[in-house]
């Protein structure tokens, strides 16, 4: 029964030598940089990185832009209430005299003078 049992226990123990080499295959083939998944996360995380920056640029961009435009519209609606304000003062003027009107007064010029 001793026999046994130890028959058992290294035929255990060589099951699991050769499960843990095939996972180890495996791993290795997994890891390959060049042409396994390894080089396909390498490249993923490489672009993540990338994106990541571009993210970060487009964001930076995007606040600049924002602040200009808030900036812009601040100008804006100043240069509106000074435009109101003007108008509100136009009423206050007088009317024009309507039976002034403005005359033209035209001159000969050196071509006209030298054709007489």
């Amino acid at each position: 029964m001793e026999i046994l049992s130890d028959l058992m226990l290294g035929l255990g123990a060589f099951g699991a030598m050769a499960y843990c080499h095939i996972l180890s295959g495996r791993l290795k083939r997994f890891n390959a940089l060049e042409s396994g998944m390894g080089g396909a996360i390498a490249v993923l995380s490489a672009q993540v990185d990338d994106m990541t920056r571009a993210l970060n640029a487009a964001q930076r961009q995007a606040q600049q832009s924002s602040e200009g435009l808030s900036a812009l519209v601040a100008r804006g609606d100043a240069a509106a209430a000074r435009l109101e304000l003007l108008m509100a003062s136009m009423h206050d003027l007088p009317d024009e005299e309507p039976g002034k009107r403005l005359r033209v007064v035209r001159r000969r010029g050196a071509f006209a003078e030298a054709a007489e």
